[in-house]
């Protein structure tokens, strides 16, 4: 199949390599060009703008950072809808605003251009090992045209609903793994100060009912108090604004979500950003003055 993939970040470079590795046609697009060199050098084609990357493709996926980047590589000058075909299917695999989907959607529908939002869960390691869960919101048979592709990337690939349910379900994730990684981090900074091998007590608790990918995965992390990069600080408080914005429109409280939002904006303020999200574990080490 003609692929398009336009995002070569922390997630997309490893995404479109996957989907080459599964004899797939992929071309290429990223803002900051230089970034489109590993996959090309694998066998990828380059494209100089999103409208080159959409000609001749059957499948465009997006996958960038936040809902305004969406809307340009989309919608913009050069975008996508200037070059994609009748009856192509674009995923997007970003996370943004559910609402904002629909917009887009709604756009591309005029030029018989089909949409999917298929955002994903399983952080840079995933998208590595093409593990990724996605989410998908859409119609059965643009998800179906596209399905072949989105398997290169995921295990678990799930249909939940018509366009934007796949970026509601995402927003759903990040509230479940926000609320995680903070109890992981307080659990975490308890058994270091008790003075405790907390790697033996991660290993006496992950088999049981407090056991999770994030305790699994990132609890190492805060016991040595270094975060290298899964996903970042800065990208999973984004999430949550979503989350928050999407809970206010339909009334529904989430005040976990909201006390991890305002954590996540104090990190960033110091400058934590661009670490991994288990570098909430430093403010519960702070606050409990562990060194």
């Amino acid at each position: 199949m003609k692929v398009a993939f336009i995002g070569m970040g922390t997630m997309g470079g490893p995404m479109a390599l996957n989907i080459l590795k599964a004899g797939h046609e992929v071309t290429v697009h990223n803002r900051t060009r230089e970034r489109e060199e590993p996959v090309a050098k694998k066998g990828a084609q380059r494209a100089a703008t999103p409208m080159d990357a959409a000609k001749n493709a059957e499948v465009i996926i997006t996958c960038v950072s936040d809902t305004p980047d969406v809307e340009s590589v989309i919608l913009g000058t050069d975008g996508v809808i200037e070059g994609a075909a009748a009856g192509t299917v674009v995923v997007d695999m970003s996370t943004i605003s559910p609402s904002a989907t629909r917009q887009i959607a709604s756009q591309l529908a005029e030029k018989n251009v089909k949409m999917i939002d298929a955002p994903v869960s399983g952080g840079s390691e995933g998208a590595i090992k093409g593990t990724l869960a996605i989410m998908i919101g859409g119609e059965v048979e643009d998800v179906e045209k596209a399905t072949p592709v989105l398997e290169a990337m995921g295990k678990s690939i799930s249909h939940v609903g018509p366009i934007g349910a796949g970026q509601i379900t995402k927003a759903i994730n990040q509230i479940v793994i926000a609320a995680t990684y903070w109890g992981v981090a307080e659990g975490i900074s308890l058994g270091l100060k008790a003075g405790l091998d907390v790697e033996k007590v991660v290993q006496a608790i992950e088999g049981g009912a407090a056991g999770s990918w994030i305790l699994s995965n990132r609890s190492n992390n805060m016991i040595k108090n270094d975060y290298p990069l899964g996903f970042r600080v800065r990208l999973h408080r984004k999430d949550l604004n979503i989350a928050l914005n999407l809970a206010r429109e339909l009334g529904v409280m989430l005040p976990v979500s909201a006390f991890v939002e305002q954590a996540e904006t104090s990190l960033m303020s110091r400058g934590y950003g661009d670490e991994d999200v288990s570098a909430m574990a430093r403010l519960v080490r702070e606050q409990s003055n562990i060194a």
